[in-house]
């Protein structure tokens, strides 16, 4: 089966699932399958309670409700992942944009080497856009350990940080705070990247959405630029 008959199915299938679990599916699905990465970009998702919420302001409860929820569905999306693909997910991130009714999935899979990465992978500006990434670090936590970033399509950029986390951080983590944690996380670091106006100018694309999640058990944080580039 080839990547874009898989990424039909995997788009049909996961399609079915956000339907079946939130009471609405997305408008549409976009997926891309870029070994060792799987990129799951879902437009036009929010659900008839959910908007009932938003029109309240309770934008807090919506995206707490799917911190659940992704929670509980995490294993399905990883057995689609693997059943279409026979790629194994070691981790999943997600996140999503109430505002743009967006959300992405970035699907991390036991698959290349590191050295086959940065050939595959590789972009002008790379150096660039890993200042514009330590910098916002800094003003939200703290310069992360490690950077690293691949751009996976002319459509898609993912960053990678390592070590990021302060004390304070993780003395919430180690009380059960992950998910309220997560939550401001979100809040902070996703309006941060969704207002930087650097990032169009250092890639030559305009930048049409931006994600961000972490793994606080790795420490390390996944952000994802949907790009639309310039003709």
């Amino acid at each position: 089966m080839d990547y874009k008959v898989q990424q039909t199915k995997l788009a049909n299938n996961l399609g079915k699932l956000l339907r079946d679990n939130f009471g609405k599916g997305p408008q549409s699905i976009n997926v891309i399958i870029s070994i060792p990465y799987v990129l799951v970009y879902v437009r036009g998702f929010i659900s008839p309670m959910e908007q009932v919420l938003l029109d309240q302001n309770q934008e807090l409860t919506v995206k707490t409700t799917r911190e659940f929820l992704m929670k509980t569905i995490d294993p399905e999306i990883r057995g689609q992942i693997q059943g279409i693909t026979d790629m194994e997910v070691q981790h999943i991130y997600y996140d999503w944009n109430l505002e743009k009714q967006s959300g992405i999935f970035v699907g991390v899979c036991k698959n290349t080497s590191p050295d086959d990465l940065l050939s595959q992978y590789d972009y002008k500006a790379k150096d660039r856009i890993h200042e514009e990434i330590i910098h916002i670090s800094e003003q939200a936590e703290k310069a992360p350990r490690f950077v690293s970033s691949y751009l996976i399509s002319p459509r898609a950029l993912i960053v990678f940080r390592e070590g990021i986390l302060v004390p304070i951080e993780q003395q919430l983590i180690s009380l059960g705070f992950n998910e309220t944690l997560r939550v401001a996380k979100r809040h902070l670091e996703g309006e941060m990247l969704q207002n930087n106006i650097h990032f169009p100018l250092i890639l030559q694309s305009k930048v049409i959405d931006t994600f961000v999640d972490w793994d606080f058990d790795l420490d390390n944080s996944v952000i994802t630029l949907i790009l639309k580039p310039e003709e």
